[in-house]
């Protein structure tokens, strides 16, 4: 049932009710628990989406099918008390991109398999993205060429859906940003989407649709990905500037049956999100930022750990991780420039948060578990919490959290959770 509120986002927007949701993209169990605890406790549907390098039928960089991910989250909603009737799941960027260095038919093909293992397992928000070339093709591809791949993906995800005994998917087309993940260097300023680039987004995709007999599929489209001019770098952040996104806002007007989808927009304050939401971008996608605070609060502990024990730099979880980062530059090393020092910065700083990469490896899991050990059961100091985990400490001081390790990490994955649920004002169901 929590689909049909994403389905009702456009005819909310167009009736001015200024509502959204955000788009938890993480496969992070600390992440999904921190979400769904606050989903419990503000009682509307909550959308957790997987990409498709994360998560696909060949298993992704998490090593899981969509299958095993549904299983993954709802046992994490068990553990919580989440009433998974309220949980959506979305599949991003759902095309041939994990395969694009394979011949076009032989990427398309496995795109497909993907599609129908999303869409079997219950993902009922399906983001398609096909815009991208594959071997001998250029980097973009014609609108006509894109908009033809993605019907013809959808054309497998309509079949699976039937079969499936889940609410039938709603779609969103188009991809106007950056890959993945996050630029790869410094932004100071982004091209907002042409209002009329956007128009032809939409009309493109209706005839490619139609051409395949899909038009009851169409009409299940609610959203397009454009650029409202919002990215992280590194070491930047390009805010929301309401001004400049104001003529493709309005074209929202020509389009009644669409909202659009803002990809991209971690680390930008409530304000600014809900600037977003008003404005017709109500899908809030969010995922390094969580991470991000994930990584805040475990070094966080690690520094109170060194005062409480007089560690050595080595006996560190952070000395750890730089040996971790250090021996596998594969995830980091064409993100991240500069001096070495700026680089070592990076390597654990960066708002790209490539670390977030890392965590599942065997050292990096036995270095966090050696931490969380050594502080299990003691009792961590009020000024050691506010010098390192300094947002923490009020809810810490007056007895609202306690003072222990994972609880103190959830808030603090929490606390970026509910910045995005604040600004998109999701009613309870």
């Amino acid at each position: 049932m929590s689909t049909a509120y994403l389905a009702s986002l456009p005819r909310r927007h167009q009736a001015h009710e200024n509502v959204g949701i955000s788009s938890i993209c993480s496969a992070h169990p600390m992440v999904i628990e921190a979400t769904l605890r606050h989903g419990l406790k503000s009682g509307g549907p909550v959308l957790i989406e997987a990409t498709c390098n994360q998560v696909n039928h060949e298993g992704g960089y998490t090593g899981m099918t969509p299958a095993d991910f549904r299983r993954f989250v709802e046992e994490i909603a068990s553990k919580v008390g989440f009433d998974t009737s309220r949980l959506i799941l979305g599949g991003d960027h759902l095309g041939p991109n994990p395969w694009k260095s394979l011949p076009a038919e032989e990427a398309l093909g496995k795109a497909e398999a993907m599609v129908e293992a999303f869409v079997k397992a219950g993902f009922t928000k399906i983001h398609l993205d096909t815009s991208m070339g594959c071997a001998g093709e250029s980097v973009a591809l014609a609108d006509e060429v894109t908009a033809e791949r993605a019907a013809r993906l959808a054309a497998v995800s309509e079949r699976a859906a039937k079969a499936s005994g889940f609410d039938l998917p709603v779609y969103v087309i188009g991809t106007e940003v950056p890959i993945p993940g996050g630029a790869m260097e410094e932004i100071e300023e982004l091209a907002v989407t042409d209002p009329e680039a956007a128009l032809a987004t939409v009309e493109v995709h209706r005839a490619a649709f139609a051409a395949r007999g899909l038009e009851d599929a169409f009409a299940r489209a609610i959203g397009v990905v454009v650029q409202p001019g919002v990215e992280y770098g590194n070491e930047n952040i390009v805010f929301y500037d309401r001004a400049k996104a104001a003529s493709l806002s309005a074209v929202l007007s020509k389009m009644p049956q669409f909202v659009f989808e803002a990809h991209s927009t971690d680390y930008q304050p409530v304000e600014l999100l809900a600037g977003l939401v008003d404005d017709g971008f109500p899908i809030l996608k969010v995922g390094p930022a969580l991470t991000f605070a994930y990584r805040e609060a475990l070094y966080g502990l690690d520094q109170i750990a060194v005062e409480l024990d007089g560690l050595s730099p080595e006996e560190t979880l952070k000395h750890a991780m730089e040996e971790v980062l250090v021996g596998d530059p594969r995830e980091w090393a064409k993100y991240y420039h500069g001096s070495d020092a700026e680089k070592r910065i990076n390597r654990h700083f960066s708002y790209s948060d490539r670390i977030r990469y890392y965590w599942p490896q065997p050292k990096a899991v036995a270095a966090v578990t050696t931490l969380l050990t050594r502080l299990k059961g003691r009792q961590l100091p009020l000024p050691l919490i506010s010098q390192y985990l300094g947002a923490l400490y009020p809810a810490v001081a007056d007895g609202r959290l306690a003072a222990t390790p994972e609880a103190l990490i959830l808030a603090n994955i929490e606390r970026v959770v509910s910045t995005y649920a604040a600004a998109a004002r999701t009613p309870a169901v």
